[in-house]
């Protein structure tokens, strides 16, 4: 390649656009799948039963239930990114978002009583509405965000 060609295609803008913007992203991406790993750490410590050594003993109604968590979390985190400025806004709004996010799905959890123990006996159903339950809160707050 013609170096003149070479140095005109790396100065061009949409390579310096990204050579500016990679290391923004990555940054952004590190944060948000920090916080998203800090609420799963947290929604585990918070609930009554022990979801990753259900997991481990093949109860598909409790991978099914944190999955759903684990998306939930995910979604106002998203959004919170995408409508954050800079790495501070979106630790803050995160943070927001997963702290709100921790006491809804806490809600979830006294409202749909008994919905624990059925997901420790393995029941799908049980999960599969927690799930629910919790996604649509998810979906709520992260419209909220866009507010």
């Amino acid at each position: 390649m013609d170096p003149k060609a070479l140095t005109d295609t790396l100065s061009s803008p949409e390579i310096q656009a990204f050579a500016s913007g990679f290391p923004v992203l990555v940054l952004h991406l590190v944060v948000t799948f920090g916080l998203l790993g800090i609420g799963a750490v947290v929604y585990a410590l918070l609930t009554p039963w022990k979801e990753v050594d259900l997991i481990r003993e093949g109860n598909s109604a409790a991978a099914v239930a944190f999955g759903g968590v684990l998306v939930g979390l995910a979604i106002p985190l998203a959004v919170s990114m995408s409508v954050s400025t800079s790495v501070r806004d979106i630790a803050i709004w995160g943070l927001a978002t997963l702290i709100l996010q921790l006491l809804a799905f806490r809600v979830v959890d006294i409202i749909l009583t008994g919905l624990p123990q059925r997901i420790q006996e393995g029941e799908i159903s049980a999960a599969v509405l927690l799930v629910a339950a919790k996604l649509a809160t998810a979906l709520i707050l992260a419209a909220a965000l866009t507010g």
